[in-house]
């Protein structure tokens, strides 16, 4: 009605014109519709998926908005003002639509969601009366929004609140002001969690009400929640029912002691002991009284809540004062009736007894609150369901305990962690109350009373007691008394530790430690991050139930300890491998760009691509250091069958990984440098064959001299030095190739043969016109860096006689790795698939952020070096 409508335009724009939007909110909010809609979409079933919106979409999605505000009237005892019909997708589209135009436009009022849900209360409720027709009885006209007009919302809405928190800003003067003198974000919105908002408020919001009124103008609405009154109280008031336990315990322990007998049982038991039966109850008295203080207490730290929050706790806060008082009265008065009694009968009697059950029945009412906390801890679901209701009745029955908050309801640990909770506490308090109990308190007794025995004493120090040694017993039960309270302490980093402890070991935590275990694992890495990482294949409305979850654990269980032979041997053209060789080297590539490798590090780390037509994967060449001088070894030791050898090298995976890669990347490399089409080339392809077929048929062992095996291994060493040289020679290349040759045809095999059966088999030259491999050696460019890059990799894992343990050698580096490989190998809930997981955002305020440089800028060629370093 206050603009032009197009045909162009849809529901966005028709909210936007009636409830005066911004034409930029409008369009994003827009966007942001149509995202939400589109992904609710897609996470339909095939079967289900259609072109056109499905109507239970639009409902969804307006009840996913919409779920904090109808909490939100639940807790204030509203109805929430959304009416949709049955089957209307257009009015769901309408109320989420407004929902997400008045957030849109909130700015930092963002940050108070629950005054969010006020305002969309109101402008929900005059949405409605568009829909339905209303007429404005003062005018006659068809009901319009009471905030309308361009820009309204911004100008009439957003504007003065964010004033009234920008004042609260502004007065806390930079955080240095007293927190009470100020309001944050979360005391102005707990000021939209009472019931009586929408009194002090109205709508539309008019800026002469309280609200509204900033520092230091007289009469503002001050802070809603709680202000800490620091005194040294505190220190009992926070950690009361630790301060209780220890407290009567100690009482209890040391009336049990008094009698002499060695467990504290023997003490309690039977009618000789009927005195110290009765004195334990004194703690019920001592309970009462530390009630009391409690309740003196709140008082104290709260009184300044009860006058802003309301009267009902000024009396809740009195009545628990006065309950407090009234118990400790009462066990005062039965306590010592039991005694009256006794000494009027002069004995226990059945009325002695009569006064004792009494006692102990005000005991038991005394403990129903106690113990139905104990309850409600241990099952927290019923905690939960108390809260998050809205009905009266609960209200009242929680309402001694607690103030009822809007934020934070139903959110208690599981069952299962309470247990845990429980059983760590209980450890504890057991072991710390025997060692008291036996070591601190029961060796005391004896000395006291020998004290007390003790007559026409005279003390060095001014006697407060008169004649008595109650001054003596003080100072011999002081420091006990002292560690007794604070010892707990220590219990408790003791107990903590051994729980992070058995929490880490259970959990897999930091079980990679040093590069020796990092060796024994790295074969499982990529098996490990494909069941970790990689979602599994699921529906997207799937849910997993419990049969999913035990076959995860035996999973994990077989990849942690290698148990299935899936997860032991892995080859190159699986594509977990390649997946995790993707991820690795982008890994070292980043230790490289941080400068915390070099570039020799980063070849010895990274995991090469399949190339040079090699049959296994290729693992770092860290982990491959000294297999193949120890696979020499065991050829030359070990006598006999071919099986019985490559067994015994099979028995550890990177030495048969590194044996099977060095004799095909040498089979690749010399049938590289040397031209195709030549009768050199011929023969090493004919060369090669021969030791395939001698290996197909277990025969290589009979067929080959295994001691010419270290002779061959320095003639090839030699070869690749000279190809890694940077001047490259290519006679003493070709001289090199000619030794290697001779070694093999002379040496190597263990039949003789001679030149004339040499030629017939292709491993010599028909007509020897010239020496072998002149003019047939064609090295590639120097461009060519996979080439050298490869023959580096080959020279390095022929060569390497040491562990390479200190590879990194930068501490940050030898970090990092250890913290991606132990995550690997943790209890972490499996990765989901894209189509399941759930977007969001996160806003996070700050101060100031320093603007740093990008990496073009950093790699700019033509800078200066101090330039450089002072952007680095």
């Amino acid at each position: 009605p206050y603009s032009q409508w197009r045909a162009d335009q849809d529901l966005m724009d028709w909210l936007g014109a009636f409830f005066g939007f911004q034409r930029d909110n409008v369009r994003n909010q827009r966007e942001h519709l149509v995202l939400l809609l589109a992904n609710a979409q897609m996470r339909l079933s095939s079967a289900d998926f259609s072109d056109t919106l499905e109507p239970r979409i639009a409902r969804s999605l307006r009840r996913k908005l919409l779920r904090n505000y109808t909490s939100w009237c639940g807790f204030l005892g509203r109805r929430p003002n959304v009416y949709v019909p049955d089957a209307d997708p257009r009015a769901d589209l309408l109320f989420a639509g407004l929902h997400l135009l008045v957030w849109g436009e909130a700015a930092n009022l963002r940050f108070v969601p629950e005054c969010i849900c006020y305002i969309y209360h109101h402008m929900a409720l005059e949405l409605h009366r568009i829909l339905e027709g209303y007429i404005d009885t003062t005018t006659g006209q068809p009901a319009n929004p009471a905030v309308h007009g361009e820009n309204a919302f911004l100008a009439r809405v957003v504007t003065p609140i964010y004033g009234v928190i920008r004042s609260e800003v502004e007065s806390s003067r930079n955080g240095t002001a007293p927190h009470a003198a100020w309001r944050n974000y979360d005391d102005i919105n707990e000021y939209f969690w009472r019931r009586d908002v929408f009194d002090r408020l109205g709508w539309p919001m008019e800026q002469s009400r309280q609200f509204f009124r900033t520092p230091p103008e007289h009469g503002r609405v001050r802070k809603t929640g709680f202000v800490e009154v620091r005194s040294f109280w505190n220190i009992y008031r926070s950690f009361d029912r630790l301060w209780v336990m220890l407290v009567l315990y100690l009482q209890a322990a040391a009336i049990v002691a008094w009698d002499g007998e060695t467990w504290p049982w023997q003490n309690l038991r039977g009618n000789q002991h009927r005195e110290a039966q009765v004195r334990v109850l004194t703690v019920f008295i001592t309970w009462a009284a530390l009630r009391f203080l409690q309740s003196l207490l709140d008082i104290g730290t709260q009184l300044r809540r009860a006058f802003r929050d309301g009267r009902m706790l000024a009396v809740r806060m009195v009545l628990k004062a006065i309950v407090a008082a009234a118990w400790v009265v009462a066990f005062a008065v039965l306590y010592k009736g039991i005694w009256s009694q006794r000494d009027s009968d002069r004995g226990w009697s059945r009325g002695t007894d009569s006064r004792i059950m009494k006692f102990l029945y005000a005991a038991a009412a005394f403990l129903i609150p106690e113990v139905l906390a104990t309850v409600l801890f241990i099952i927290p679901w019923v905690r939960n369901a108390l809260e998050k209701t809205n009905w009266k009745i609960c209200y009242a029955l929680t309402w001694w305990f607690q103030s009822r908050s809007f934020v934070g309801r139903g959110l208690r640990e599981g069952t299962f962690d309470n247990v845990k909770y429980s059983i760590f506490w209980v450890l504890l308090l057991a072991v710390k109350f025997a060692f008291s109990y036996f070591l601190q308190i029961r060796p005391l007794v004896k000395p006291t009373k020998e004290i007390y025995r003790l007559s026409k004493v005279t003390y060095a120090w001014h006697e407060f007691f008169g004649q008595s040694n109650r001054f003596a017993v003080f100072i011999l039960w002081l420091p006990v008394v002292l560690i007794y309270l604070m010892d707990i302490q220590i219990w408790y980093a003791i107990f903590s530790s051994m729980a992070g402890a058995f929490v880490g070991l259970f959990a897999h935590l930091g079980e990679i430690r040093d590069m020796k275990q990092l060796r024994l694992r790295f074969q499982f890495f990529a098996s490990a991050m494909s069941f970790n990482i990689m979602p599994e294949e699921q529906h997207v409305n799937e849910r997993t139930f419990l049969p999913n979850r035990l076959r995860n654990f035996w999973q994990r269980l077989q990849l942690r300890y290698g148990f299935s032979r899936s997860f032991r041997k892995i080859e190159s053209n699986q594509v977990e491998a390649r997946r995790f060789a993707l991820i690795w080297n982008e890994i070292i590539t980043k230790f490289r760009e941080e400068d915390i490798v070099s570039d020799l590090e980063v070849e010895l780390l990274e995991l090469p691509p399949e190339l040079w037509n090699v049959r296994v994967i290729r693992w770092p060449c860290f982990l491959l250091c000294n297999e193949l001088s120890l696979a020499l070894g065991q050829a030359k030791e070990v006598q006999g069958p071919d099986r019985r050898l490559w067994t015994k090298i099979c028995k550890n995976d990177y030495r048969r990984c590194a044996v099977i890669e060095v004799y095909d990347s040498t089979k690749y490399m010399l049938l590289e440098i040397i031209k195709e089409r030549t009768e050199e080339h011929g023969i090493v392809t004919q060369l090669f064959r021969e030791f395939d077929e001698s290996m197909n048929l277990d025969k290589f062992t009979v067929e080959y001299k295994m001691s010419v095996l270290q002779n061959v291994h320095a003639k090839l060493v030699a070869l690749l030095s000279l190809l890694l040289k940077p001047n490259k020679d290519i006679t003493k290349i070709v001289n090199a190739l000619q030794t290697l040759y001779d070694v093999v045809i002379r040496d190597f095999q263990a039949e003789k043969r001679s030149m004339e059966q040499l030629r017939n088999e292709g491993l010599a030259q028909s007509r020897p016109t010239s020496l072998l491999f002149v003019d047939t050696v064609v090295l590639p460019d120097e461009e060519n860096a996979t080439f050298y890059k490869q023959v580096r990799r080959m020279h390095t894992i022929l060569t390497s006689r040491d562990s390479m343990v200190n590879v990194p050698k930068n501490l940050e580096a030898r970090r990092r790795i250890a913290f991606f490989s132990n995550s690997l190998f943790m209890n972490i809930p499996r990765a989901t698939q894209v189509e399941k997981m759930m977007a969001f955002s996160v806003l996070t305020p700050y101060y100031n952020e320093e603007v740093l440089y990008n990496k073009d800028q950093l790699y700019k060629e033509r800078m200066k070096m101090g330039y450089q370093y002072y952007t680095i």
